[in-house]
Protein backbone atom coordinates (compact mmCIF):
# COMPACT_ATOMS: atom_id res chain seq x y z
CA UNK A 1 0.00 0.00 0.00
CA UNK A 2 0.87 3.46 -1.01
CA UNK A 3 2.52 5.58 1.96
CA UNK A 4 1.49 9.36 2.32
CA UNK A 5 5.74 9.85 1.91
CA UNK A 6 5.37 7.83 -1.24
CA UNK A 7 3.42 9.59 -3.00
CA UNK A 8 5.14 12.77 -1.92
CA UNK A 9 7.94 11.26 -3.37
CA UNK A 10 5.94 10.48 -6.75
CA UNK A 11 4.39 13.71 -6.96
CA UNK A 12 8.45 15.41 -6.96
CA UNK A 13 9.67 12.75 -9.46
CA UNK A 14 6.78 14.07 -11.50
CA UNK A 15 7.82 17.32 -11.04
CA UNK A 16 11.19 16.85 -11.80
CA UNK A 17 10.84 15.05 -14.53
CA UNK A 18 7.96 18.01 -16.54
CA UNK A 19 10.95 20.32 -15.65
CA UNK A 20 13.83 18.60 -17.28
CA UNK A 21 11.29 17.91 -20.55
CA UNK A 22 10.94 21.32 -20.50
CA UNK A 23 14.68 22.39 -20.35
CA UNK A 24 15.35 20.26 -23.17
CA UNK A 25 12.88 21.24 -25.08
CA UNK A 26 13.65 25.03 -24.45
CA UNK A 27 17.44 23.92 -25.55
CA UNK A 28 16.35 22.11 -28.96
CA UNK A 29 14.74 25.21 -29.47
CA UNK A 30 17.71 27.35 -29.69
CA UNK A 31 19.04 24.96 -32.03
CA UNK A 32 17.80 25.43 -35.38
CA UNK A 33 17.54 21.96 -37.44
CA UNK A 34 18.54 21.61 -40.94
CA UNK A 35 15.12 21.14 -42.73
CA UNK A 36 16.10 18.81 -45.56
CA UNK A 37 12.61 18.28 -48.05
CA UNK A 38 12.74 14.61 -50.52
CA UNK A 39 9.92 14.52 -53.08
CA UNK A 40 9.31 11.48 -54.65
CA UNK A 41 9.91 9.97 -50.93
CA UNK A 42 8.08 6.85 -51.53
CA UNK A 43 10.52 5.49 -53.71
CA UNK A 44 13.26 3.27 -53.54
CA UNK A 45 15.93 5.44 -52.64
CA UNK A 46 14.98 7.11 -49.72
CA UNK A 47 15.03 3.94 -47.63
CA UNK A 48 18.99 4.05 -48.54
CA UNK A 49 19.30 7.89 -48.38
CA UNK A 50 17.49 8.76 -45.00
CA UNK A 51 20.19 7.12 -42.46
CA UNK A 52 22.78 8.57 -44.69
CA UNK A 53 21.26 11.65 -43.91
CA UNK A 54 20.67 11.34 -40.44
CA UNK A 55 24.13 9.56 -39.24
CA UNK A 56 25.46 12.78 -38.81
CA UNK A 57 28.52 12.14 -41.30
CA UNK A 58 27.20 14.69 -43.93
CA UNK A 59 26.03 17.64 -41.87
CA UNK A 60 28.71 16.79 -38.50
CA UNK A 61 27.35 15.21 -35.39
CA UNK A 62 26.49 18.71 -34.02
CA UNK A 63 23.83 19.70 -36.67
CA UNK A 64 20.08 18.08 -36.08
CA UNK A 65 18.03 17.67 -39.33
CA UNK A 66 14.36 17.73 -39.75
CA UNK A 67 13.18 15.43 -42.37
CA UNK A 68 10.30 16.62 -45.10
CA UNK A 69 8.63 13.72 -46.84
CA UNK A 70 7.02 14.51 -50.02
CA UNK A 71 5.15 12.66 -52.43
CA UNK A 72 1.48 11.96 -53.57
CA UNK A 73 -1.86 11.30 -52.14
CA UNK A 74 -1.49 7.72 -52.97
CA UNK A 75 1.48 7.00 -51.25
CA UNK A 76 0.56 7.76 -48.15
CA UNK A 77 0.51 4.84 -46.77
CA UNK A 78 4.31 4.00 -47.72
CA UNK A 79 5.54 7.63 -45.79
CA UNK A 80 3.92 6.32 -42.88
CA UNK A 81 6.03 3.20 -42.87
CA UNK A 82 8.89 5.52 -43.88
CA UNK A 83 8.32 8.01 -41.50
CA UNK A 84 8.04 4.65 -38.34
CA UNK A 85 11.27 3.55 -40.01
CA UNK A 86 12.96 6.53 -39.74
CA UNK A 87 12.17 7.21 -36.35
CA UNK A 88 13.23 3.57 -35.29
CA UNK A 89 16.66 4.51 -36.37
CA UNK A 90 17.24 6.61 -32.90
CA UNK A 91 19.40 8.64 -34.50
CA UNK A 92 21.07 10.93 -32.46
CA UNK A 93 21.07 14.04 -35.31
CA UNK A 94 17.49 13.38 -36.04
CA UNK A 95 14.96 16.17 -34.73
CA UNK A 96 12.07 15.05 -36.25
CA UNK A 97 10.74 13.67 -39.37
CA UNK A 98 7.37 14.18 -41.09
CA UNK A 99 5.47 12.92 -44.15
CA UNK A 100 3.49 15.35 -46.53
CA UNK A 101 1.25 14.93 -49.82
CA UNK A 102 -0.52 18.56 -50.05
CA UNK A 103 1.53 21.57 -51.57
CA UNK A 104 0.26 24.29 -48.94
CA UNK A 105 3.38 24.46 -47.10
CA UNK A 106 5.57 22.33 -48.94
CA UNK A 107 9.60 23.57 -48.88
CA UNK A 108 8.80 25.08 -45.57
CA UNK A 109 11.89 26.76 -44.76
CA UNK A 110 14.09 24.27 -46.44
CA UNK A 111 17.51 24.48 -46.09
CA UNK A 112 18.39 21.17 -48.76
CA UNK A 113 15.87 20.02 -51.44
CA UNK A 114 16.11 16.94 -52.95
CA UNK A 115 13.87 16.17 -56.16
CA UNK A 116 14.17 12.82 -57.38
CA UNK A 117 12.62 11.69 -60.82
CA UNK A 118 8.96 12.54 -60.70
CA UNK A 119 7.79 11.21 -64.05
CA UNK A 120 5.33 8.36 -65.09
CA UNK A 121 7.07 6.44 -67.33
CA UNK A 122 3.53 4.69 -68.26
CA UNK A 123 1.73 7.61 -68.81
CA UNK A 124 4.17 9.27 -71.45
CA UNK A 125 4.01 8.53 -74.85
CA UNK A 126 6.14 11.30 -76.28
CA UNK A 127 9.32 13.59 -75.51
CA UNK A 128 6.79 16.49 -75.94
CA UNK A 129 4.46 15.39 -73.67
CA UNK A 130 7.68 14.01 -70.69
CA UNK A 131 9.31 17.66 -71.22
CA UNK A 132 5.51 19.70 -70.72
CA UNK A 133 5.27 17.29 -67.77
CA UNK A 134 8.69 18.10 -66.31
CA UNK A 135 8.27 21.98 -66.93
CA UNK A 136 4.67 21.65 -65.26
CA UNK A 137 6.25 20.19 -61.74
CA UNK A 138 8.82 22.92 -62.12
CA UNK A 139 5.96 25.58 -62.48
CA UNK A 140 4.43 23.79 -59.24
CA UNK A 141 7.58 23.98 -57.52
CA UNK A 142 9.51 26.75 -58.37
CA UNK A 143 7.08 29.45 -56.61
CA UNK A 144 6.14 26.96 -53.55
CA UNK A 145 10.46 27.42 -53.17
CA UNK A 146 10.81 31.09 -54.30
CA UNK A 147 8.07 31.26 -51.55
CA UNK A 148 9.07 28.96 -48.91
CA UNK A 149 12.65 27.77 -48.90
CA UNK A 150 15.55 29.95 -47.19
CA UNK A 151 17.18 32.28 -49.81
CA UNK A 152 20.34 30.29 -49.57
CA UNK A 153 18.72 26.70 -50.50
CA UNK A 154 20.82 24.00 -51.78
CA UNK A 155 18.68 22.09 -54.57
CA UNK A 156 19.59 18.64 -55.72
CA UNK A 157 18.19 17.29 -58.81
CA UNK A 158 18.32 13.76 -60.31
CA UNK A 159 16.78 11.48 -62.09
CA UNK A 160 16.93 10.21 -65.72
CA UNK A 161 14.17 12.21 -67.12
CA UNK A 162 15.37 15.73 -68.83
CA UNK A 163 17.29 16.69 -65.60
CA UNK A 164 19.54 19.54 -66.68
CA UNK A 165 16.22 20.78 -68.31
CA UNK A 166 14.52 20.65 -65.01
CA UNK A 167 17.18 22.39 -62.65
CA UNK A 168 16.74 25.11 -65.83
CA UNK A 169 13.22 25.66 -65.18
CA UNK A 170 13.90 25.40 -61.62
CA UNK A 171 16.15 28.52 -61.84
CA UNK A 172 13.57 30.39 -64.16
CA UNK A 173 10.72 29.62 -61.62
CA UNK A 174 12.47 30.23 -58.50
CA UNK A 175 14.62 33.55 -59.79
CA UNK A 176 15.28 34.30 -55.58
CA UNK A 177 17.47 30.95 -55.43
CA UNK A 178 21.01 31.82 -56.34
CA UNK A 179 21.58 29.73 -59.34
CA UNK A 180 24.58 28.16 -58.19
CA UNK A 181 22.77 26.43 -55.95
CA UNK A 182 20.51 23.97 -58.41
CA UNK A 183 22.95 20.84 -59.24
CA UNK A 184 22.13 18.08 -61.11
CA UNK A 185 23.68 15.23 -60.19
CA UNK A 186 26.74 12.89 -63.15
CA UNK A 187 28.65 11.72 -60.28
CA UNK A 188 26.07 8.05 -60.78
CA UNK A 189 27.33 8.07 -64.52
CA UNK A 190 30.74 8.49 -63.02
CA UNK A 191 30.98 5.73 -60.53
CA UNK A 192 29.53 2.95 -62.87
CA UNK A 193 32.06 3.60 -65.44
CA UNK A 194 34.53 3.81 -62.44
CA UNK A 195 33.39 0.05 -61.11
CA UNK A 196 33.27 -1.47 -65.27
CA UNK A 197 37.12 -0.52 -65.21
CA UNK A 198 38.20 -1.46 -61.84
CA UNK A 199 36.27 -4.80 -63.04
CA UNK A 200 38.67 -4.61 -66.21
CA UNK A 201 41.72 -3.62 -64.56
CA UNK A 202 41.23 -5.94 -61.57
CA UNK A 203 41.49 -3.14 -58.69
CA UNK A 204 39.40 -1.15 -56.34
CA UNK A 205 37.23 1.39 -57.72
CA UNK A 206 38.47 3.89 -55.04
CA UNK A 207 41.78 3.74 -56.59
CA UNK A 208 40.09 5.54 -59.73
CA UNK A 209 40.06 9.35 -60.22
CA UNK A 210 39.07 12.17 -62.17
CA UNK A 211 36.81 10.18 -65.02
CA UNK A 212 35.16 12.74 -66.24
CA UNK A 213 31.25 13.33 -67.30
CA UNK A 214 30.32 15.93 -69.58
CA UNK A 215 26.97 17.34 -71.24
CA UNK A 216 23.38 16.13 -70.91
CA UNK A 217 23.14 14.24 -67.68
CA UNK A 218 19.85 12.63 -69.20
CA UNK A 219 21.20 12.95 -72.35
CA UNK A 220 24.03 12.71 -74.35
CA UNK A 221 26.86 12.54 -72.55
CA UNK A 222 30.72 12.04 -73.01
CA UNK A 223 32.79 10.28 -70.77
CA UNK A 224 36.26 11.49 -70.33
CA UNK A 225 39.12 9.05 -70.08
CA UNK A 226 41.69 11.20 -70.93
CA UNK A 227 42.22 12.72 -67.71
CA UNK A 228 41.50 9.51 -65.84
CA UNK A 229 44.33 8.38 -62.85
CA UNK A 230 45.33 5.38 -61.40
CA UNK A 231 46.10 4.83 -57.48
CA UNK A 232 47.20 1.90 -55.33
CA UNK A 233 46.72 -0.11 -59.05
CA UNK A 234 49.17 -3.68 -58.95
CA UNK A 235 51.45 -3.65 -61.92
CA UNK A 236 55.28 -3.41 -62.63
CA UNK A 237 55.61 0.12 -61.32
CA UNK A 238 54.70 1.00 -57.96
CA UNK A 239 55.14 3.85 -55.56
CA UNK A 240 53.69 5.66 -52.59
CA UNK A 241 50.34 6.59 -51.93
CA UNK A 242 50.33 10.31 -54.10
CA UNK A 243 51.47 7.67 -57.03
CA UNK A 244 49.19 7.11 -60.32
CA UNK A 245 49.09 6.04 -63.62
CA UNK A 246 47.01 7.63 -66.18
CA UNK A 247 43.93 5.29 -67.24
CA UNK A 248 45.37 5.15 -71.25
CA UNK A 249 49.31 4.31 -70.39
CA UNK A 250 47.74 1.27 -68.73
CA UNK A 251 44.38 0.05 -70.66
CA UNK A 252 45.40 -1.19 -74.09
CA UNK A 253 42.43 -3.23 -74.59
CA UNK A 254 40.71 -0.13 -76.96
CA UNK A 255 38.27 -2.64 -78.68
CA UNK A 256 36.62 -3.40 -74.86
CA UNK A 257 36.46 0.16 -74.68
CA UNK A 258 34.72 0.82 -77.88
CA UNK A 259 32.63 -2.07 -77.73
CA UNK A 260 31.56 -3.71 -73.89
CA UNK A 261 32.37 -0.72 -71.84
CA UNK A 262 29.94 1.54 -73.87
CA UNK A 263 27.20 -0.74 -74.11
CA UNK A 264 27.14 -1.66 -70.56
CA UNK A 265 27.10 1.96 -69.86
CA UNK A 266 24.02 2.42 -71.82
CA UNK A 267 22.05 -0.11 -70.60
CA UNK A 268 22.97 1.24 -66.89
CA UNK A 269 21.46 4.34 -67.39
CA UNK A 270 18.70 3.16 -69.64
CA UNK A 271 15.18 4.65 -69.25
CA UNK A 272 13.57 1.18 -68.48
CA UNK A 273 16.58 0.19 -66.15
CA UNK A 274 15.39 -0.84 -62.36
CA UNK A 275 17.52 0.54 -59.47
CA UNK A 276 17.20 0.01 -56.27
CA UNK A 277 18.61 3.03 -55.13
CA UNK A 278 21.92 2.47 -52.84
CA UNK A 279 23.83 3.73 -55.82
CA UNK A 280 21.86 7.14 -56.35
CA UNK A 281 21.99 7.89 -52.55
CA UNK A 282 25.12 6.98 -52.11
CA UNK A 283 25.98 9.90 -54.58
CA UNK A 284 23.17 12.46 -53.06
CA UNK A 285 25.20 11.53 -49.80
CA UNK A 286 28.71 12.38 -51.08
CA UNK A 287 27.62 15.45 -52.74
CA UNK A 288 26.43 16.97 -49.83
CA UNK A 289 29.38 15.98 -47.84
CA UNK A 290 31.78 17.83 -50.03
CA UNK A 291 29.05 20.92 -50.42
CA UNK A 292 29.41 20.99 -46.67
CA UNK A 293 32.83 19.53 -46.27
CA UNK A 294 34.69 19.99 -49.25
CA UNK A 295 35.63 17.61 -51.87
CA UNK A 296 39.21 15.97 -51.75
CA UNK A 297 41.69 18.23 -52.73
CA UNK A 298 42.70 18.10 -56.16
CA UNK A 299 40.09 15.34 -56.77
CA UNK A 300 37.68 16.83 -59.52
CA UNK A 301 34.12 15.61 -59.31
CA UNK A 302 31.54 15.63 -61.98
CA UNK A 303 28.37 17.95 -61.79
CA UNK A 304 25.44 19.30 -63.61
CA UNK A 305 26.22 23.12 -63.02
CA UNK A 306 24.73 26.64 -64.81
CA UNK A 307 27.40 27.58 -67.33
CA UNK A 308 29.03 30.61 -67.23
CA UNK A 309 31.18 30.38 -70.40
CA UNK A 310 33.47 27.70 -69.00
CA UNK A 311 35.25 25.51 -71.86
CA UNK A 312 33.69 28.11 -74.69
CA UNK A 313 30.25 26.93 -73.97
CA UNK A 314 27.11 29.05 -74.28
CA UNK A 315 25.99 30.59 -71.15
CA UNK A 316 22.74 29.80 -69.44
CA UNK A 317 22.69 26.33 -70.02
CA UNK A 318 22.96 23.54 -67.36
CA UNK A 319 25.93 21.53 -68.42
CA UNK A 320 27.82 18.91 -66.61
CA UNK A 321 31.61 19.74 -66.55
CA UNK A 322 34.37 18.96 -63.34
CA UNK A 323 34.00 21.06 -60.06
CA UNK A 324 35.47 21.13 -56.72
CA UNK A 325 34.32 22.03 -53.68
CA UNK A 326 35.15 25.06 -51.43
CA UNK A 327 33.68 26.73 -48.88
CA UNK A 328 30.42 26.08 -48.91
CA UNK A 329 30.49 26.82 -52.98
CA UNK A 330 31.74 24.83 -56.03
CA UNK A 331 33.93 26.04 -58.60
CA UNK A 332 34.47 24.96 -62.18
CA UNK A 333 37.89 23.11 -62.72
CA UNK A 334 39.20 25.51 -65.15
CA UNK A 335 43.02 24.69 -64.98
CA UNK A 336 42.30 21.58 -67.38
CA UNK A 337 43.32 22.01 -70.85
CA UNK A 338 40.94 21.32 -73.62
CA UNK A 339 42.33 20.59 -77.06
CA UNK A 340 40.31 21.39 -80.42
CA UNK A 341 39.02 17.73 -80.73
CA UNK A 342 37.35 17.52 -77.41
CA UNK A 343 36.27 21.37 -78.01
CA UNK A 344 34.62 19.68 -80.65
CA UNK A 345 33.17 17.52 -78.68
CA UNK A 346 31.89 19.93 -75.64
CA UNK A 347 29.42 21.85 -79.13
CA UNK A 348 28.41 18.64 -79.94
CA UNK A 349 26.61 18.12 -76.60
CA UNK A 350 26.10 21.54 -75.82
CA UNK A 351 23.89 20.99 -79.22
CA UNK A 352 21.95 18.34 -77.82
CA UNK A 353 21.22 20.31 -74.72
CA UNK A 354 19.70 23.57 -77.16
CA UNK A 355 17.80 20.44 -78.60
CA UNK A 356 15.65 19.49 -75.67
CA UNK A 357 15.33 23.08 -75.15
CA UNK A 358 13.93 23.87 -78.79
CA UNK A 359 11.52 20.65 -77.79
CA UNK A 360 10.41 22.21 -74.54
CA UNK A 361 9.90 25.59 -76.42
CA UNK A 362 7.72 23.85 -79.36
CA UNK A 363 5.92 22.20 -76.12
CA UNK A 364 5.12 24.88 -74.48
CA UNK A 365 4.65 27.55 -77.10
CA UNK A 366 7.90 29.76 -75.89
CA UNK A 367 9.05 32.46 -78.37
CA UNK A 368 12.06 31.29 -80.54
CA UNK A 369 14.25 34.16 -79.83
CA UNK A 370 15.41 32.34 -76.71
CA UNK A 371 17.24 29.57 -78.92
CA UNK A 372 18.25 32.44 -81.22
CA UNK A 373 20.42 34.08 -77.84
CA UNK A 374 21.91 30.23 -76.89
CA UNK A 375 22.97 29.52 -80.49
CA UNK A 376 24.49 33.08 -80.28
CA UNK A 377 26.98 31.81 -78.60
CA UNK A 378 28.24 28.85 -80.64
CA UNK A 379 31.72 29.90 -82.28
CA UNK A 380 30.62 27.34 -84.99
CA UNK A 381 26.85 28.29 -84.74
CA UNK A 382 25.16 24.94 -86.23
CA UNK A 383 26.95 24.17 -89.26
CA UNK A 384 28.43 21.03 -87.63
CA UNK A 385 25.17 19.27 -86.77
CA UNK A 386 22.46 18.16 -89.00
CA UNK A 387 19.27 16.78 -88.00
CA UNK A 388 18.87 13.07 -88.17
CA UNK A 389 14.78 11.73 -88.17
CA UNK A 390 15.40 9.29 -85.73
CA UNK A 391 18.25 10.90 -83.20
CA UNK A 392 17.71 14.33 -83.37
CA UNK A 393 21.94 15.39 -84.13
CA UNK A 394 24.06 13.24 -86.65
CA UNK A 395 27.47 14.07 -85.59
CA UNK A 396 29.74 14.62 -88.63
CA UNK A 397 33.12 14.59 -86.98
CA UNK A 398 35.24 11.90 -87.95
CA UNK A 399 35.77 10.08 -84.15
CA UNK A 400 39.52 8.35 -84.64
CA UNK A 401 40.44 9.80 -81.59
CA UNK A 402 42.56 8.88 -78.57
CA UNK A 403 41.01 10.01 -75.68
CA UNK A 404 38.38 6.96 -76.87
CA UNK A 405 35.32 9.27 -75.41
CA UNK A 406 32.12 7.62 -74.77
CA UNK A 407 29.21 10.07 -76.70
CA UNK A 408 25.43 9.95 -76.38
CA UNK A 409 23.56 10.84 -79.73
CA UNK A 410 20.14 12.21 -78.72
CA UNK A 411 16.74 10.85 -78.02
CA UNK A 412 14.34 9.21 -80.22
CA UNK A 413 10.92 11.51 -80.70
CA UNK A 414 8.74 9.09 -78.98
CA UNK A 415 9.27 7.11 -75.73
CA UNK A 416 7.54 4.34 -76.67
CA UNK A 417 9.82 1.62 -75.87
CA UNK A 418 12.49 4.20 -75.03
CA UNK A 419 15.84 2.46 -73.57
CA UNK A 420 18.32 5.53 -73.29
CA UNK A 421 19.49 7.19 -75.56
CA UNK A 422 22.17 5.10 -77.19
CA UNK A 423 25.93 5.68 -76.13
CA UNK A 424 28.60 5.13 -79.79
CA UNK A 425 32.08 4.84 -79.56
CA UNK A 426 34.37 6.53 -81.70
Amino acid sequence: MMTEEMFLIAKENLQTHIEIDREEKELKSLINPLHIWINRASAHICYHLIPLLTNGQIFGMGTEVSLHLLDRRSSKDELEGIVMETQDLASPTLRSVSFHTELDEVFLDADVIILLDDILQETIPTIEECIRQVTDQCEIYGPLIKKNAKSDVKIIVIGKTFVNLKALMLMRHAPSVNRRNIVTLAMLLESEAKAMLARKLQMHPAGIKNLLVWGNISGSSFVDLSKTELYRYDSAIWGPPSFFRPLLDVMFDREWMRTEFVVALSLLTSWGTHCLGMAPAHVIATVLRYWYQDSPPGEMVSLGVISEGQFGLPEDIVYSMPVRFENGNWKVFTEIEINEKMQEFLQILACDLIRVMSNYILACNIAPRILSHIFAHFPSKKPCFTPDVEYGWANPINFSDPYFPVLTVGCPQSLEGYKHPERIAP
